[in-house]
């Protein structure tokens, strides 16, 4: 075990890693396994030498964007954390360089993960990218961000949406209201997302206007899409035949997004995803882009990234009994 010492500068940057009840410090301490104690104006580190440095080097990073009038959120704890878990800590502070958009009360909206600097350089540098990966690593919410942007540059005409409701099932039917009503729950990550960026009376504004449009992936059959910002959410419930029908719809001037979660399909047993197949397809063609999130990209409560570990860890060990059966 070794004692490391951080010198804060002020009170603004200690209160800014300490946050509020010791929230950030309990945040880095378990994400770092160190434990950390305010001693006056100092911060006292005390773990294995490996992880006594990383928790240096983190809070470092975090301090110097407090000097440079950012406030931090916990996501931007853990994302510091993450980056230093995977060894991309050096890259922790271009991901305040750059603000992709302002939400709706102007806060600026930036990446948070090294994954998602990633994806984001995909979307930019291809027509098509693929965000592959589980909940929380905000694929739809920067697909959300990066179409709306691309709309206010007079990049594209319009913003469509869709994703396949194969939640609903045969039940659809049953549930009561037009289609627009029985399918719009299953949007609702979506709207949530523009509401957050847009403010929901524009967006209500800017659907009525058929600028935006959100509607269920049945409805893109038959279509050419043109100089639109294209998303197709939850692509992981998606048969082949209906992946090759998307994909195919896309046009002059668009930009397309296809994201998933191949780790939670909800399709018949005997049914192939198409997520799945596309990546064999698509494997080599230029101008599309696959980018896999990890569970350590997730920038939900740490606790969101804890269960998805511990999924996955079960699953490996049910795949590795039925071998030794």
């Amino acid at each position: 075990m070794v004692k490391k010492l951080y010198q804060f500068e002020n009170t603004e940057q200690q209160l800014g890693i300490i946050g509020p009840q010791d929230s950030n410090l309990n945040l880095l301490a378990e994400g770092l396994k160190v434990s950390l104690t305010t001693v006056g104006d100092q911060l006292q580190i005390v773990g294995e030498e490996d992880n006594a440095v990383a928790a240096w080097a983190v809070i470092d990073q975090l301090t110097h964007l407090i000097k440079k009038g950012l406030r931090l959120a916990p996501a931007d704890f853990m994302s510091a954390v993450t980056m230093a878990q995977r060894g991309t800590l050096e890259y922790f502070k271009d991901l305040y360089t750059e603000t992709l958009l302002r939400d709706q009360k102007g806060r600026a909206i930036r990446v948070k993960s090294f994954g998602q600097r990633q994806y984001i350089q995909s979307i930019r540098n291809n027509d098509i990218t693929f965000g592959i990966g589980p909940a929380g690593t905000g694929k739809t919410f920067l697909a959300v961000v990066m179409a709306v942007a691309a709309l206010k540059r007079g990049d594209v005409e319009r913003i469509i949406i869709t994703r396949p409701a194969i939640e609903a099932g045969e039940s659809l039917g049953f549930l009561p209201g037009d289609l627009k009503e029985k399918v719009d729950p299953y949007l609702r990550p979506i709207y949530d997302a523009l509401y957050v960026v847009l403010g929901k009376e524009h967006t209500e504004r800017l659907l009525e206007r058929e600028t935006i449009e959100i509607a269920p992936l049945a409805y893109m059959r038959g279509r050419t899409l043109d100089s639109a910002f294209i998303i197709l959410d939850e692509a992981q419930n998606t048969t082949p035949q209906q992946m090759k029908m998307f994909l195919t719809r896309f046009g002059f001037g668009s930009k397309m997004i296809v994201n998933g979660d191949i780790s939670q399909i909800d399709l018949a047993k005997n049914q192939q995803s198409g997520l799945i197949q596309i990546e064999k397809v698509l494997s080599g063609v230029k101008r599309i882009e696959f980018v896999r999130f990890a569970t350590n990209d997730v920038v939900r409560h740490p606790v969101v990234g804890a269960i998805v570990q511990a999924y996955e860890h079960y699953d490996e060990q049910v795949k590795a009994e039925r071998k030794d059966q």
